[in-house]
């Protein structure tokens, strides 16, 4: 049994910048645990540029915006350990781990980040018609397949979503040599970023099918090629409005799911939509001590976001150590239907708090309202808002310890829907 004040569980972006938070913070018995074989998460494999505009004021690499924090963890002699798998974390912090050298081990830890990213949704979960051939991927696969290991997985592909990671491979494949057909997004917006639809998909003649999906899948052995149909407003294909594209190879886009098994034991309470732990300003979840950060907690578009809140849950961890928690109380934050979610997701401390959230749809020229019941806190005027751009509001101390319905409330008042 090993006894360490604060676990870190992650070394990608969120537990990386969280350790050296924390430890800036007067935390100086940190744990890294890190199932890779490196620092730095998934952006190991993201070599494209993009990275560090809001952080750093300048394009960076994947591996180039890692580097900046490992280089920083190193200095400041964090321990962590690589290929160390936690296989379970208890309801009094105890975590089970296991790696090759040290085998099964336990660690009793007074305070955790959960900072494990987030996990592609698989084919299984799309229920598309057809065989099984090979040619079939997700998207960070391919990723992985082109940029770590020099395989191209095939040479006319087609895929399916829109998603950041989808778009970045739509071109990356095509430098690589590969014909990208199409890139096929049920919905009648795409989910990823304007900038990625520009830079990836029409920069090179990419053509993108909004509200069109995958409805069957032909090959035996190998993909021989796609059906895609158009949808109708209720997401369902138009079966008459078929088309068959021959390709070798699909990439699934298709969204992606926080890395949350672990956290579910302890019992924390989680976010139906974002499918994380409900948090408060400090990235604290219901279970007092335990903390996340990152796509863990809710999917980013950018990894300057993830840092931001990661720094925000590792400077709140040091404080948790040192006792230094102040007046507590409840106010929970409610959405309409046209925000989706926010995080945090209530205040437990009058505090500066951005608030992030995304919308439900697109909309044009529309105002964000902070309500407590029907008196505007805090407002702001947006003239465009995607639900592939995360959005952001600053709520001041004062707003906050102003709301006396014990409950605030996020809305959007549209003038013109697109």
């Amino acid at each position: 049994m090993k006894n360490v004040d604060l676990v870190v569980i992650g070394a990608g972006p969120a537990g990386m910048s969280a350790a050296i938070s924390a430890y800036n913070s007067g935390a100086k018995d940190i744990l890294i645990l890190e199932r890779d074989s490196e620092l730095g998460g998934i952006l190991q494999q993201c070599i494209h540029n993009g990275f560090g505009l809001h952080k750093f004021n300048e394009e960076l690499t994947g591996p180039e915006y890692a580097w900046r924090y490992l280089k920083k963890v190193q200095e400041l002699k964090i321990p962590y350990l690589l290929g160390t798998m936690v296989t379970e974390i208890t309801k009094d912090k105890k975590i089970i781990a296991i790696n090759p050298s040290e085998g099964i081990f336990e660690i009793q830890a007074k305070a955790i980040i959960l900072a494990m990213g987030c996990r592609e949704r698989s084919k299984g979960a799309l229920n598309i018609p057809g065989s099984r051939p090979v040619g079939v991927y997700s998207a960070g696969t391919v990723q992985k397949y082109v940029n770590l290991k020099g395989y191209l997985p095939g040479n006319e592909a087609v895929i399916l979503g829109s998603g950041d990671i989808g778009l970045i491979m739509a071109r990356r494949m095509t430098l690589e040599g590969a014909k990208v057909k199409a890139v096929c997004e049920i919905m009648p917006y795409s989910s990823g970023l304007a900038r990625n639809i520009q830079q990836c998909l029409n920069d090179f003649d990419i053509p993108l099918k909004l509200s069109h999906t995958v409805v069957e899948i032909h090959g035996k052995s190998r993909l021989t090629g796609v059906t895609i149909a158009k949808v109708d407003e209720n997401l369902k294909p138009i079966m008459d409005k078929k088309e068959y594209i021959p390709c070798d190879t699909l990439l699934l886009s298709v969204g992606l799911i926080p890395e949350n098994e672990l956290s579910k034991n302890i019992g924390i309470e989680f976010d139906s939509v974002t499918q994380g732990p409900v948090v408060d300003q400090n990235r604290q979840t219901t279970v007092p001590g335990v903390f996340a950060c990152g796509n863990v907690l809710h999917v980013h578009d950018l990894v300057d976001y993830v840092s931001d809140e990661a720094e925000i849950a590792g400077k709140a961890a040091a404080h948790y150590l040192n006792q230094k928690a102040g007046e507590t109380i409840n106010i929970p934050i409610k959405t309409d239907g046209k925000i989706r979610y926010t995080v945090p997701q209530r205040f437990t401390e009058y505090k500066n708090t951005v608030l992030y959230f995304r919308t439900a749809n697109v909309y044009s020229n529309a105002t964000i309202n902070v309500r407590d019941g029907d008196k505007i806190i805090c407002s702001k005027k947006k003239r465009k808002l995607l639900p592939a751009t995360m959005e952001t509001i600053t709520l001041t101390k004062e707003m906050i310890s102003s709301v006396n319905s014990g409950c605030m409330s996020i809305e959007l008042e549209v003038a013109e829907n697109d």
